[in-house]
């Protein structure tokens, strides 16, 4: 009987290197920090439990399809989305659109001003739901790509799994599919490569500190969180950037950043960041790119 690979450990894809005693990672126009801002597109199916709540049922008992919830979300779609767009549309940023195959179809008006705007679209699974869970995880990649591919006209470079979950064989799933880098191993501020079965695939620093999810959802903090550890955030990675560069990721969620009472902060971020020189504000391919240039 035909064994399934053995899945690499942690330590054996990734290597323990500090950010201190490595080759040099240089941006360029000798940039201190590249700034890459994810926008999280997702499908949320009203007839299973949903990603995140808002609004607990009450008296603790739980409901299908929930409506309130999905309706939380929806309103990011419908609503949120288009303040999200018109805050980078604005300031002529370029985004990451990490998307749910299925919200092409789902939402397509937002995904074609996305296309329309120039961002970038990553693959974000199929439908919002862990991938440990997934039954075929395989095949799920696959028609991500190929949702995304028969949109764009090209296929994803970079992965961001739902929650970020991934099991022992995800990896390398997602190289074995073409898939360049991925946002998933939050581990460093600068690119990482990350050993899978079907080569390298590059780690482009993605962010749980400025995150809505975390910040907005999971932390429940004020609306202006974004913009004051945004800026705490962006001074301390540009102190350091001026001897060692870095990355520093945005996610946001139409959801969460697109609410009326807090797309102000992430306009009043971007400001702040602008306001210095030697910014490279970019997409997570371009990211890669720099960083394969150099490891050749």
């Amino acid at each position: 009987m035909q064994h399934p690979p053995r899945s690499l450990s942690h330590r054996e894809r990734v290597s323990y290197t500090p950010i201190t005693q490595r080759p040099p990672f240089l941006l360029p126009k000798q940039a201190r920090v590249a700034v890459w801002t994810i926008v999280n597109v997702e499908n949320w199916l009203p007839q299973q439990p949903m990603p995140r709540a808002v609004l607990p049922p009450p008296m603790g008992q739980p409901l299908l399809p929930d409506l309130p919830n999905w309706c939380w979300h929806e309103y990011g779609m419908r609503v949120g989305f288009w303040r999200l767009l018109e805050v980078l549309r604005q300031r002529a940023l370029p985004a990451t659109l990490a998307v749910n195959g299925s919200a092409i179809q789902e939402y397509t008006p937002a995904c074609q001003a996305a296309l329309e705007a120039g961002w970038e679209f990553m693959g974000h699974g199929l439908v919002q739901q862990p991938m440990h869970q997934v039954v075929d995880q395989s095949a799920t990649i696959r028609a991500t790509i190929a949702a995304i591919t028969q949109f764009t006209g090209k296929p994803p470079r970079g992965w961001e799994s739902p929650g970020l979950t991934e099991d022992g064989n995800t990896i390398d799933l997602l190289a074995e599919a073409g898939i360049e880098y991925v946002a998933d191993w939050v581990l460093d501020d600068q690119p990482v490569s990350i050993r899978t079965r079907a080569g390298s695939v590059v780690s482009v620093p993605y962010t749980v500190e400025l995150n809505d999810v975390v910040i907005s959802a999971v932390q429940q903090h004020a609306s202006d969180e974004l913009l004051r550890r945004g800026r705490d955030q962006f001074d301390q990675l540009y102190r350091e950037g001026a001897d060692i560069p870095r990355v520093m990721a945005i996610s946001v969620h139409p959801y969460l950043t697109g609410a009326a009472h807090r797309i102000r902060y992430l306009a009043e971020l971007y400001d702040y960041i602008l306001s210095y020189p030697d910014v490279l504000m970019c997409t997570g391919e371009q990211i890669l790119d720099v960083y394969l240039a150099q490891s050749k």
